[in-house]
């Protein structure tokens, strides 16, 4: 929405800065760039969730989960949630949310990468899950250090 001409010259710089930083969010660009990111994250919320509840469900078998097995999944839940609540409050335009959503995907991204990696800590179900997060959290990556969002939280 624009802005009048009186009211810019009332405005501080902060305010300029955030009334087009809130402008390029609403642009079909930075509305499908979050679509994509709350897609993305919302599946990897999902899947954290649904894998914590098949830990629970086969917590007797221990070939299949070990204490690595409940360590890692709540802290991919835990790390889930984080991420769909940072993408959430990034895309009402929360400039530090977005920064957290950055450095937490990619982190995690990392994290994956290491774990699948790992010979014998991790049963191959645990690290097939894992690796379909990273995925997911690959793509979120990609997305959030576009060009376009970069851009927008770089005036923000």
């Amino acid at each position: 929405m624009p802005v009048p001409p009186a009211t810019i010259l009332d405005m501080t710089n902060t305010q300029l800065t955030a009334t087009a930083a809130a402008a390029n969010l609403t642009h079909p660009s930075g509305r499908k760039a979050f679509q994509t990111i709350r897609m993305l994250t919302g599946g990897y919320l999902l899947l954290s969730v649904l894998t914590v509840a098949v830990i629970v469900l086969l917590r007797d078998h221990t070939t299949l989960v070990n204490s690595a097995v409940w360590i890692r999944g709540i802290i991919v839940a835990v790390s889930s949630a984080l991420t769909y609540t940072f993408a959430t409050r990034a895309a009402r335009g929360s400039r530090g949310a977005y920064r957290r959503l950055r450095i937490i995907a990619a982190v995690m991204v990392a994290a994956i990468t290491v774990i699948i990696a790992l010979p014998g800590t991790f049963p191959l179900w645990m690290k097939t899950e894992q690796a379909v997060c990273g995925l997911l959290l690959l793509g979120v990556v990609a997305v959030v250090n576009g060009r376009h969002l970069r851009s927008v939280f770089a005036t923000a």
